[in-house]
């Protein structure tokens, strides 16, 4: 059986850690017990973790970021670009994905203004449409979000493939590795996005307004094309499940 390796930031008692398990194994078409949690804010991070898994994913962060990271964030920013860097398989969203521009020398800042909770429309680059996995995707599609902080500047030699009217970097890759990373939520449907957008109401109504977080809160919608991005993911490049990959040319 293909196993995965999941690295979590979450708080103890943060039901979003089984939900992103879960939702994580859903996508991939894997059961649960094929993906391998470790938490990342209390457990140490190493080479020898990735023995025996195909890829690495990693999914969002509750209440952690990578602006001013505390000190076990810092180090799993440094494990990550490491483990990209070294062409082992990875597949990285939302608080993974910023980490990832940040590991690699690319910036984030915060922008509650233009912050994404809920459904919204992204649309592919040139190098998007002509990419072997997001290329599948339409030139326009919808995909789950959750962020304030954005990328501003990605780093050098990555490719750029989708983005946003709020937030213009949302999905990048390594040329000729395969590792990709999104702002975006594939792991999550419009009911997984929904769910956890429940369980963190009481800070969507201090950041949006409780109105304006009501409203985001019933805008969730289908994301079909987005959420098939991670069985495709493992399809083209995990070859016959016992680990490595080929390129992302």
């Amino acid at each position: 059986m293909r196993r995965f390796l999941l690295l979590q930031a979450r708080n103890p008692g943060d039901g979003a850690r089984a939900d992103e398990h879960a939702a994580f194994a859903a996508r991939l078409g894997v059961p649960p017990a094929a993906i391998t949690s470790v938490d990342l804010l209390r457990e140490p991070l190493h080479a020898g973790l990735l023995e025996g898994h195909a890829a690495l994913l990693v999914g969002g962060a509750g209440e952690y970021g990578v602006v001013d990271p505390v000190p076990p964030v810092r180090r799993f920013i440094d494990f990550l670009a490491e483990v990209a860097e070294s062409g082992f398989p990875v597949f990285a969203s939302c608080f993974g994905f910023q980490a990832l521009v940040v590991g690699l020398g690319g910036e984030v800042r915060p922008d509650p203004d233009r912050a994404e909770v809920g459904t919204y429309p992204l649309r592919l680059t040139e190098a998007g449409a002509a990419d072997p996995l997001f290329g599948e995707l339409p030139r326009s599609f919808l995909a789950q979000l959750g962020h304030q902080d954005r990328a501003t500047r990605l780093p050098a030699g990555v490719v750029h493939l989708a983005a946003s009217d709020r937030a213009p970097y949302q999905a990048l890759r390594l040329p000729g590795r395969p590792v990709y990373a999104t702002q975006f939520h594939p792991e999550l449907t419009d009911r997984d996005n929904r769910a956890r957008f429940l369980r963190y109401m009481a800070t969507y109504g201090r950041l949006f307004g409780e109105a304006a977080a009501r409203e985001r809160l019933d805008s969730h919608r289908p994301s079909p094309e987005a959420n098939r991005l991670l069985a495709r993911f493992a399809a083209l490049f995990l070859g016959d499940g016992e680990g490595g990959a080929g390129g992302a040319d």
